[in-house]
């Protein structure tokens, strides 16, 4: 079976072809790409429908013929718990769900629908980054706000990144050799976009992102936490409405805002030549995820393993540096020498006698993803020989 990964942005799709005939199960095929710029200005794709169709072309170069699809999507509320097979119903779903995600929902429902008009009669999957999150108890995914609002409105935090702190929580398992029911984890996805989960016997109990991807971590654009009462002052001083408020926190903010690029790698050439202002970007980036760390201890009580992942996570060791520095208190005691000589796969970097294994587990969202497709397609049936009486 060949799984067609997709992943709608509102100007781009990524997409990723797996096969299950590997022994090993899923594997991708080599068969991938990225479409950006769709519908920009000097764009030669118009639109969705066009990036599909030069997808198509490429998968018929290729000789590959799709047996199912796969798609991201951001945000699933309170109604998907796991991945479902895509109808009618699920589709109205998603529509409704815009107001809750109305930067990222529009895209993956404009790529499900494209795709179900080109791939006409091919089984197609949802897959939503809230739905992980969905085992979270009221006291971590309420807020302290009338009750109405989340009656009526939906307001409640929901947490994002899902599908790759699944995968590397169930990474993790497997190579600590362990269940995923016996494991207690707190899991970094470190990236453009960020995002911490505490994660008790494979479930997740609490995560930093809340009712957008806004809340938690500093990340490459977004601010993270910040006083809530700030967006009054700001109207107030500034004149800011709040589509502009919006814009200032989610795409002016973050790393960008402090010194004016959101690539952590040219942030740290800054700060390692003495710029001050890139220092103190690159500090504050670690001491954010240093005290989510530090509460997330406190709500799972005990814990075996921390996993880095992300494009930071996974390849600053100057960021697990700084994330892990002064922690031993907590059992968190990183050995300098692994940590900077971790390369490529599962790197394992605390030191010998710690009570806390610190991990780097690369993530794989789009592995996640044919996987969750592939347990929702039914195998094709195997021909049998023709009886003869």
């Amino acid at each position: 079976m060949k799984i067609l990964v997709l992943n709608a942005g509102s100007s781009s799709l990524k997409y990723q072809v797996f096969t299950e005939e590997s022994p090993a199960g899923l594997a991708p095929t080599g068969v991938a790409g990225v479409i950006e710029r769709i519908g920009e200005s000097g764009s030669e794709i118009a639109s969705h429908h066009q990036g599909l169709e030069r997808i198509i072309q490429h998968l018929q170069a290729s000789g590959v013929t799709i047996d199912a699809i796969g798609h991201r999507v951001v945000h699933g509320g309170e109604r998907f718990h796991q991945s479902v097979l895509i109808d009618a119903e699920v589709i109205a779903a998603i529509r409704e769900m815009i107001a809750l995600a109305p930067l990222h929902n529009p895209a993956n429902l404009a790529g499900i629908e494209v795709a179900q008009r080109l791939f006409p009669g091919i089984p197609q999957v949802a897959v939503f980054d809230t739905a992980f999150h969905q085992t979270m108890p009221p006291v971590a995914f309420r807020y302290a706000l009338p009750e109405s609002l989340y009656r009526e409105h939906k307001v409640r935090r929901y947490g994002f990144h899902g599908t790759s702190h699944r995968y590397v929580a169930q990474q993790a398992a497997l190579y600590l050799q362990a269940a995923a029911a016996d494991l207690n984890l707190i899991t970094l996805h470190l990236g453009n976009g960020c995002s911490a989960t505490a994660i008790a016997g494979g479930k997740s109990v609490d995560t930093s992102m809340g009712m957008t991807p806004l809340e938690g971590l500093v990340m490459g654009t977004r601010c993270g936490d910040l006083d809530p009462a700030l967006h009054f002052y700001l109207q107030r001083e500034t004149g800011l409405d709040s589509a502009a408020l919006e814009n200032l926190l989610n795409k002016q903010s973050g790393l960008k805002g402090m010194c004016g690029v959101s690539d952590m790698r040219e942030i740290q050439q800054r700060a390692e030549a003495g710029d001050a202002v890139a220092q103190l970007a690159e500090a504050l980036f670690a001491y954010r995820v240093k005290k989510y760390i530090g509460a997330y201890l406190a709500v799972l009580g005990w814990v075996d393993a921390i996993v880095f992942t992300g494009g930071i996570g996974e390849h600053s060791a100057r960021i697990r540096e700084l994330v892990c520095a002064n922690l031993q208190g907590l059992g968190i005691r990183l050995d300098t020498v692994r940590n900077r000589e971790a390369g490529s796969g599962i790197v394992e970097f605390q030191q010998p006698d710690a009570g806390i294994k610190l991990l780097v587990i690369p993530t794989n969202e789009e592995l996640e993803i044919a996987r969750s497709t592939a347990t929702l397609i039914p195998a094709p049936p195997v021909p049998t020989a023709p009886h003869c009486p």
